[in-house]
This record gives structure tokens, sequence and C-alpha cells, in this order.
């Protein structure tokens, strides 16, 4: 689950909030927490690195995941150091993940030009790869690659990622589909075994009520996306469980395996909510053969 960084519903986001929030998933058995990466932001924003420290002590097994960290505008080698230090706090349990950014705000308070974040970000994973691989005897902090599908980003999760980074509410279980396969293809071309992979930003909320799921996207989440609800509407998890689980079905017959939610509030509530009342209903086919 991605830990609550967006103030959508006034609820505070203090220590006991975030307790509760991370007890919770540990607790339903989910695999990983997850925060994402932004300088600036339309509502009110929690950094996600300062989330993941917090969360550490308190979160089990579960793994620690940028989704995504932005190396570029917070410099890689602090960005990687900051990484090296979640790893003592969660051995064996941080992956970094990572991408250019999608926010010309981000890179305008940075003072980082817009049209460089390419270059730039192909520099930071050099200097990322290198600087995460080996740290003293402890074991490496894995790099997962962020891309929405083009070719080019397909290119550069083959060569440079440890694992791939899909986003929910920028592609289709089709989409994704067709992408896994470019991109086992792009790694049987460089002699790599295709990567392992997670749905990142599938914003949840489970309501049998179809008018508060409407509200949810027409009121809550496509103002702070800066989205039309209709780009939203049937990619996330927001309405009826058995929706959800349809769709969370589609995305498991083409081979998505990890797929990390996003509450828009009442995380605990919401978080249950999928442990009981969605996720046993997802059909979870073979994996799509790669060729």
């Amino acid at each position: 689950m991605h830990l609550p960084q967006i103030d959508f519903t006034a609820t505070p986001l203090d220590g006991s909030h975030l307790a509760e929030v991370v007890d919770a998933a540990r607790d339903l058995g989910f695999a990983a927490l997850s925060a994402n990466d932004h300088l600036t932001f339309p509502s009110p924003w929690a950094d996600g690195l300062v989330l993941l420290a917090a969360a550490a002590a308190r979160s089990g097994e579960m793994e620690l995941v940028t989704s995504a960290a932005l190396p570029v505008l917070r410099g890689a080698r602090s960005f990687g150091a900051a990484m090296l230090t979640l790893e003592r706090l969660a051995p064996g349990r941080v992956v970094a993940g990572v991408g250019p950014g999608s926010s010309r705000s981000d890179y305008a308070l940075a003072d980082v030009p817009w049209e460089e974040r390419w270059t730039r970000f192909d520099a930071a994973l050099g200097v990322l790869r290198a600087q995460l691989a080996r740290h003293g005897s402890r074991a490496q902090v894995p790099l997962w690659v962020a891309s929405w599908g083009s070719p080019a980003g397909i290119d550069r999760v083959a060569r440079c990622g440890d694992g791939w980074l899909a986003s929910a509410f920028h592609t289709t279980p089709s989409e994704f589909g067709r992408t896994r396969e470019s991109l086992a293809q792009a790694c049987h071309r460089l002699g790599r075994a295709e990567p392992p992979h997670a749905l990142v930003t599938m914003w949840t909320w489970v309501t049998q009520d179809t008018r508060v799921a409407e509200r949810v996207l027409a009121s809550l989440l496509a103002p702070a996306l800066a989205r039309d609800p209709e780009t939203l509407r049937g990619r996330v998890c927001v309405g009826p469980a058995e929706t959800c689980a349809e769709l969370l079905s589609e995305y498991a017959a083409q081979g998505c395996r990890r797929v990390h939610f996003w509450p828009v509030g009442d995380e605990s509530r919401q978080l249950r909510r999928l442990a009981e009342d969605v996720l046993p209903h997802v059909v979870a086919a073979p994996p799509v053969s790669t060729g």
C-alpha cells in the first residue's frame, strides 16, 4: 500500500495516524509500503522518504519502496545515501524505485530545466547503480525504474532496472500486458530475465454506494491530480468491491503480480475492505506467456 501523503479528507497525518495505517497493513498481510515523491503539490503533501523512515520500525516484514523518487531533483548521491540509510533500518527490505518526474512545478522549484530531465535521469541511474550495488558488506538495494510504457522507457528499464514500476492511472490491463511483453522481449535481446514489476498509484476507495464513488473521483481525485474524471474512471479501484475485483482480475490475466493500493482516506478501513471484500475474489490467472 501507498502511505498517506495527500490531505484528501482533512484527516491530520500525525504519528498516531501513520502508526495506525502501518499496523493495519502489516496485520492484514500486505507485502509492502510505498511512498511517492514531489517537491510541491496542489494539495498538502507529506514527504515520502520521511514517511518510509518513520514507518520502518513498525513495518514487520513488509518491503519499503519509493514509487517513484526523483533523484534528478533530490540529487542522485543524496537520494542514494538516504536509501542506504533506510536499508540499515530495514535490512533486505528496501527497493529504490525512481523516475524522472512528471511535474514541471517540481522542476521549476528545484531550478532544473524541464527539457534536461531525460539526460539527467539517465546520468542519475548510472550514479545510483554504482552507489546502491555495494555498501560495505550490506546487501544490494534493488533499483527499480518507472515507465509508463514508451519504447524508450521500456528500453531504459531493460538496461538499467532491477524491476519495473508501472502506473495504474496511466494504463489499462491490456496496455500493461503489451508493455510487459515488450519489456520481456527487450530483456531477452540483452540476455536478461524479465524483471519483477509493481503497478503503483492504484487509487482506492471501495464503496457499494456509486454516488460516493463518483464524488471521490470527481471531487477529490480529479482536482488533486489535475485530471478529467473520465481519465480515471475504470482505471482505479474506486467503486463497488466486485468492480474492483474485476479490474484486478484483468490485470492478473495479463501477468500482473503486485499492485500498490493508495486509499483516498480512511486507510485502515479501506485496507480491510480490500483484504476481506476484494482480494479474495480476484482471479489469479496464470502469467501470460512472454515467448
